[in-house]
């Protein structure tokens, strides 16, 4: 992301400015738990999109900066949301907020994020922006929903998979480079365009995620975890299409009863890389991958698209 930080320097200082604000509010508490996830803070990788296809479709403005705080206080009460449900300790290598604070404090300051964020953008008037974020979020609870009711069944076909990952995952990356695109012109199939494309990362994104659950690294979430949660993605898809019926009546017996058993978790991911599972699932990811490099080819040679670009190439090269 160095190109990107280098165009975006001043911006993100403003960004920088305006998310402190926004991230205050009339508690001591929340303030300074604020405070904590303001200096624990990631990539900030969802900002610099909004920005950067502001910077594509014209010129940042004033609501590109405020459509990129939005999308950050969303995501972080998000994530703070998560781990409460995950009963996560850590965060980013750190201490998450409901490790420190519990999961009652934890559940209110994501919440309070969350408002401060809308009623912010409300009260200056970016009804536009708005109303992309809050599709966004609704198409994200679906997804989630979604695949909550889908993984009691254990039935998942790989195009229900991806409507789910698209509603899930991929919805608020779309949404961050329309609020982008659309704060700097109004030319709506410039805008459409360039919200494809953020979509097309953002399931190239979930799939990078889903394969990590398989790997070796540490990326912050124990390997088998998604299997534990019975969480049915990619490679498990694939493999269970694929593979022969004494071993697909195996698997589902392991996601169905025994997902706690490590040694019997490490036995259905070793099934998964024989069975080419892994192969499969970096495909796919890759070709996602590459219809958002193809949209973004459309645009010329500028290094707005290069700083793009090599975020794309991030997506799916992390190791974390």
């Amino acid at each position: 992301m160095q190109l990107a930080k280098k165009i975006l320097t001043g911006d993100l200082i403003r960004f920088g400015q305006y998310l402190r604000e926004w991230m205050q509010g009339d508690s001591a508490l929340f303030n300074k738990i604020t405070d904590y996830i303001l200096r624990h803070s990631g990539k900030q990788v969802r900002p610099v999109f909004v920005l950067l296809s502001a910077h594509l479709a014209g010129n940042i403005t004033e609501q590109s900066y405020r459509a990129a705080v939005l999308v950050e206080l969303l995501h972080n009460a998000s994530l703070v949301h998560d781990d409460i449900v995950d009963d996560a300790a850590e965060r980013r290598g750190q201490a998450s907020v409901n490790a420190l604070w519990k999961s009652r404090t934890a559940v209110l300051v994501g919440d309070v994020m969350f408002s401060n964020g809308m009623l912010q953008s409300l009260s200056i008037g970016d009804h536009k922006i708005l109303k992309i974020f809050s599709d966004a979020i609704e198409e994200t609870i679906i997804g989630e929903l979604e695949q909550l009711t889908r993984s009691k069944k254990l039935n998942l076909k790989e195009d229900v998979y991806y409507t789910i990952i698209r509603q899930k995952t991929a919805a608020l990356l779309k949404a961050a480079c329309r609020a982008g695109a659309a704060s700097a012109t109004n030319n709506e199939s410039l805008v459409e365009k360039i919200a494809l494309f953020g979509e097309k990362v953002g399931m190239a994104f979930q799939i990078r995620d889903d394969l990590f659950d398989y790997g070796t690294e540490d990326v912050g979430k124990p390997v088998g975890n998604d299997i534990q949660e019975k969480k049915v993605t990619l490679p498990l898809i694939y493999t269970i299409a694929n593979c022969s019926p004494a071993q697909r009546k195996e698997l589902l017996h392991i996601i169905r009863h025994q997902n706690t058993n490590k040694e019997r978790i490490a036995y259905l991911i070793s099934v998964v890389k024989e069975c080419g599972g892994l192969d499969y699932a970096t495909e796919r990811m890759y070709a996602f991958r590459d219809e958002a490099l193809a949209i973004l080819d459309t645009f010329g040679n500028t290094e707005v698209k290069d700083a793009l670009e090599e975020i794309v190439r991030y997506t799916t090269d992390r190791k974390y």
